[in-house]
């Protein structure tokens, strides 16, 4: 029987073996697919959010993020290319509920209040979070592919989402909570 770190390695040195017409590998593009259309839709449910915000600050960052989000696009349609591969886009369900929540939020808060802000935050914050989890994996299985320069790219664009969620927070624990805590109905 193999030790732990034995199989650990003989999985190590074999990653990206024969993995050209894998199931593995057509799973991926198909996740490909369905995070290139969530960052489509956040270019046009972006302005949107940042239109609605109160603080200078949270709209500042909700225009921040719309540029990363158009390099990041493009970033997914250059994947695409070194596959061999068309970008396209498959619906995600994910994103499509989220951004729909923001929409909510927008219509359920009175325009002009921190409220507001906490809302657009929290739902910026579920969208960051998706876009963690889901470029976190599709990097590892970049790695396990022995796609190396698609994994790197995976992880630029992984610690970019991650800035914004941490800025997003920093709004929300700077100011933007306390002022919606003062606020009263």
């Amino acid at each position: 029987m193999n030790s732990p770190t034995k199989t650990t390695k003989n999985a190590s040195s074999s990653a990206g073996e024969g993995a050209t017409d894998s199931r593995l590998k057509e799973f991926f593009i198909d996740e490909l697919k369905d995070i290139y259309y969530a960052e489509k839709l956040l270019v046009k449910a972006l302005p949107k959010m940042k239109n609605a915000a109160t603080s200078s600050e949270l709209q500042d960052a909700f225009a921040e993020h719309l540029e990363v989000t158009k390099t990041h696009v493009t970033r997914l349609e250059d994947v695409f290319e070194s596959l061999d591969k068309k970008a396209q886009s498959k619906k995600c369900d994910s994103m499509e509920g989220i951004t729909k929540e923001c929409e909510r939020i927008i219509g359920d808060t009175e325009d002009g209040t921190s409220t507001r802000d906490v809302g657009l935050i929290l739902g910026g914050q579920k969208v960051e979070h998706y876009e963690i989890a889901t470029y976190g994996g599709l990097h590892q299985l970049a790695v396990t592919l022995g796609l190396v320069e698609i994994a790197d790219t995976l992880a630029q664009t992984l610690e970019e989402e991650k800035e914004t969620n941490e800025k997003l927070t920093k709004i929300a624990e700077n100011s933007v909570n306390y002022e919606a805590a003062e606020e009263t109905v």
